[in-house]
């Protein structure tokens, strides 16, 4: 066996992450590794043994972040939009009670104006238009 070093041939994409904040040597390492510690934030080494991590978020979490406040959003507005439709309901409600109260106050022979009762108004009413209190003209 001879006394020189054995040589390999890699076929592995390497990327730089930058240099070590300590000592400026610039850091390599698999490009598998650089994606996963980018994901994972966990610590790694520059050859002289300093340890460096990425703070920053991911892409991956920018995406899931950006996802998760749309939703956040989709969500307010649907509870918006249920809220609209809520009270858009209980207004038509509340003015069909209305025009409900008028017209059997009508149909009784009183006036929506002034709260008079007239007793010809009541005896027409009953005898000429019998089906309007149950909202036929």
């Amino acid at each position: 066996m001879s006394s020189t070093g054995t040589v390999i041939q890699l076929s592995e994409t390497y990327v730089s992450a930058g240099p070590c904040w300590k000592c400026g040597v610039t850091i390599v390492m698999p490009e598998h590794m650089y994606n996963t510690r980018r994901n994972d934030h966990e610590s790694f080494y520059c050859v002289n043994g300093h340890s460096g991590a990425f703070k920053g978020k991911s892409e991956t979490e920018r995406k899931l972040e950006a996802a998760e406040q749309q939703l956040e959003w989709s969500r307010a507005e649907a509870k918006r939009a249920k809220e609209a439709q809520a009270t858009a309901e209980r207004k038509a409600s509340a003015a069909k009670g209305e025009v409900t109260k008028i017209k059997n106050r009508v149909g009784n022979g009183v006036c929506p104006c002034c709260n008079r009762t007239f007793q010809n108004l009541m005896r027409h009413m009953k005898t000429k238009h019998p089906k309007f209190k149950d909202g036929e003209p």
